[in-house]
């Protein structure tokens, strides 16, 4: 089947989830040595309070969980400083775009396949990153889980894009960066790849990925 739909995950896939403690390392000397570790743990546990809230179906919008999973890994690594907390959680509402996506979202646009983000983040989170990274207006849809109230991989947030695109799962290319996301996102149907930046092993979860590709620049090859 012809792909008539590409959906995006933002956060990893679209964003720099690192850039924030990268950026905030260059002014505080006390995140110099220790910021890609701050950063995995920081990430590490935004990711698995998703899940078990989910689970637990105790929901809590993304960026309260965002400032929780901060507050964790910044007492795991004896930094009790509110003047970096702060600045931390601003920087991480415009996170950098990853170089190459900007032009790859115009290639799309240019062949006239539409194109939607589908994110654990708020709606507000998500404008204010567009807005900092300049894509504004790249995209057709801009889905946030928070219609759902339950967090990726749950079926009912892939289907978000059934409600707002006249499309068969097959006709979606589902793209992330998260091996657990291309999961779920091929267990309801889609067309998935996998951007694999780390050069990481695939997952062994079921509904292994289509494609892997490096980064989003393959993107546009695969519709050709």
């Amino acid at each position: 089947m012809t792909i008539r739909a590409v959906v995006f995950d933002a956060y990893g896939t679209l964003f720099d989830v690192n850039a924030a403690a990268r950026e905030a390392a260059a002014h505080h000397a006390l995140l110099a040595d220790v910021w890609p570790d701050l950063s995995q743990d920081w990430r590490r546990k935004q990711l698995e309070y998703t899940w078990l809230r989910s689970l637990m179906e105790d929901h809590a919008d993304f960026w309260k969980i965002t400032a929780d999973a901060l507050d964790w890994a910044l007492e795991a690594h004896g930094l009790n400083d509110l003047g970096l907390r702060t600045r931390l959680l601003d920087l991480y509402r415009e996170l950098p775009a990853y170089p190459e996506a900007a032009a790859m979202l115009a290639q799309l646009k240019g062949m006239g396949v539409k194109r939607a983000i589908l994110s654990n983040g708020t709606p507000s989170m998500l404008n204010s990153a567009m807005t900092a990274a300049g894509l504004q207006g790249a995209f057709d849809k801009i889905l946030s889980i928070e219609e759902v109230g339950i967090y990726k991989p749950a079926p009912r947030v892939y289907d978000l894009v059934m409600e707002h695109f006249a499309v068969e799962p097959a006709g979606v290319l589902f793209v992330s960066s998260n091996g657990w996301d291309i999961a779920g996102a091929g267990s309801f149907g889609f067309r998935t790849l996998w951007v694999n930046r780390a050069g990481l092993p695939v997952d062994r979860l079921p509904h292994r990925p289509h494609h892997v590709a490096p980064d989003l620049s393959h993107l546009t090859d695969l519709l050709q």
